[in-house]
C-alpha cells in the first residue's frame, strides 16, 4: 500500500513538474521547406518557451495531396480518444473538406492573433465557411515578372496585356494549366477579367449556367495562346525570363523573390499585379477536433502567427506574405526587408488585386473549360 502510495505521488508529481514530458506533434502538407520550418525554427523557439515540451514535425507531402493524406489520418481516427496531431497545416480545398466532416475544432476565439488577420480567406475556403477554425499561416501570390529593360511600362490589367501580347509576340510565356499553379492562376485572373462576375465566382453560390458566359473569354484566350510561350513550369517560366527569352510571365511571388535573393534572377526582374487581379492562397493552421494537447497547440499557433514570427519566419525567411494583416509588421521588418516585398507589389496592391481562387465547383468549370476550348 505504502508503496502504491509512493508511486502515485511520484507519478502526480512528474505530471505537476515542468519536466513532464508533452509532446506536440504538428504535421504539415506542403514541401520539406514546411516541415523544417517546425522542426528548426519555430519548435526549437516554443520548446524554450514552454520547458518540458517536444515538438515533433511530420510532413505529408506537396500540394492537396499532403492535405489529402492529413484528412484521411483524422478521418480514419475519428472514432478515437485523441489523434495523432496537435496541430495541422493544410491547403484550402482540405480545410473546407475537414470543417464540414467535423474533424476541426473552432479555436480562434483562443487566440489573441487571430484579431490580427484580415484575409477573408481566414472566413471563406474556395466557398466554405472556415470561420474559426482556421488562421492563415501564410498567403502566397501570384502576379506577373518582367524584365524592365526589356518591358519599361508593364500592363496595368489584362485587357492591356492582351494588347501588348498582340503587339510582342512569343514575349509572353506560361504555364498553361498542366504545369503549375501559375499558370492556373492566370487562367482565373484571365476569366476574372473577361468573364463577367469576378465576385460571384470567387463567393458563390454556384450556378452552373455562369460558365455559359465564359465562351467568348475561352476564345479570347485560345487566340491569345497563339502569340505566347507555353512553359514547363513556374521553375520554366522563370528560367525562361532569366535567359531573356520572355519579357513577361506569371510567376509565385515568393519563388521570384527566392530566386533573386540566391542571385538566379537578375535585378531588374519586377513584378506587376495587374488588375483585376490574380489568385493566391494560404497555407493554414488549424487543431483537429480530438488533439491530446490542444491548449497547447493554440499556444504554438499564437506563437506562430505573432507579428515578430510573422515577419522574422515568414517573410524573411521564405520570402510569403504574412497570414496577418501586414500593417501588424511596420515596425517588425528592417527596411531593406519591407521594401524587397512591398516596393513591386504595395500593401495597397494587395488589398486591391489579390484574388482568392474561385470556389470549387468554378474552379472545375474553369479547368474543364480551359481544356474543352483552349487547348483542344
Amino acid at each position: 500500500m505504502r508503496i502504491l502510495t509512493i508511486t502515485c505521488s511520484v507519478a502526480a508529481l512528474l505530471s505537476a513538474s515542468p519536466l513532464a514530458a508533452q509532446t506536440l506533434n504538428v504535421a504539415s502538407a506542403g514541401d520539406q521547406n514546411m516541415v523544417d520550418y517546425v522542426k528548426d525554427y519555430l519548435g526549437p523557439m516554443f520548446e524554450k518557451s514552454h520547458p518540458g515540451v517536444k515538438v515533433v514535425s511530420v510532413g505529408t507531402g506537396p500540394g492537396d495531396a499532403g492535405s489529402q493524406k492529413i484528412f484521411e489520418k483524422l478521418d480514419a481516427q475519428k472514432g478515437a480518444a485523441t489523434t495523432d496531431f496537435d496541430v495541422v497545416v493544410i491547403h484550402q480545398k482540405a480545410a473546407g473538406t475537414m470543417v464540414k466532416q467535423g474533424l476541426l475544432a473552432k479555436y480562434t476565439d483562443k487566440v489573441d492573433t487571430a484579431k490580427l488577420v484580415s484575409s477573408e480567406t481566414a472566413k471563406n475556403s474556395l466557398g466554405a465557411d472556415v470561420s474559426g477554425y482556421v488562421i492563415p499561416m501564410f498567403q502566397s501570390q501570384t502576379a506577373l515578372a518582367y524584365n524592365a529593360d526589356m518591358l519599361k511600362n508593364p500592363p496595368d490589367n489584362f485587357a492591356e496585356l492582351k494588347e501588348w501580347v498582340k503587339k510582342n509576340p512569343k514575349q509572353f510565356g506560361y504555364n498553361g494549366i498542366k504545369g503549375g499553379m501559375s499558370g492556373v492562376a492566370f487562367v482565373a485572373g484571365w476569366i476574372y477579367a473577361f468573364g463577367g462576375d469576378a465576385g460571384k465566382l470567387i463567393q458563390g453560390p454556384y450556378d452552373p449556367a455562369e460558365k455559359a458566359k465564359w465562351d467568348a473569354a475561352f476564345s479570347e484566350l485560345k487566340d491569345f495562346n497563339k502569340n505566347i510561350v507555353i512553359t514547363p513550369g513556374n521553375a520554366g517560366t522563370l528560367d525562361m525570363l532569366n535567359r531573356g527569352e520572355i519579357a513577361m510571365g506569371p510567376v509565385w511571388v515568393d519563388m521570384f523573390y527566392s530566386w533573386q535573393a540566391d542571385g538566379k534572377l537578375p535585378p531588374n526582374m519586377k513584378l506587376k499585379l495587374a488588375s483585376p487581379g490574380m489568385p493566391g492562397q494560404p497555407m493554414y493552421y488549424a487543431v483537429p477536433e480530438k488533439a491530446a494537447q490542444p491548449k497547447l497547440a493554440e499556444e504554438f499557433i499564437a506563437l506562430a502567427t505573432s507579428p515578430q514570427v510573422q515577419a522574422d519566419g515568414i517573410v524573411k525567411k521564405f520570402n510569403w506574405y504574412p497570414g496577418i494583416d501586414a500593417k501588424n509588421l511596420e515596425g517588425k521588418l528592417d527596411k531593406t526587408a519591407w521594401d524587397k516585398l512591398f516596393t513591386d507589389i504595395t500593401p495597397a496592391d494587395l488589398s486591391k488585386n489579390a484574388k482568392p481562387f474561385p470556389i470549387a465547383p468554378y474552379f472545375n468549370d474553369i479547368l474543364e473549360g480551359y481544356e474543352k476550348k483552349v487547348a483542344n
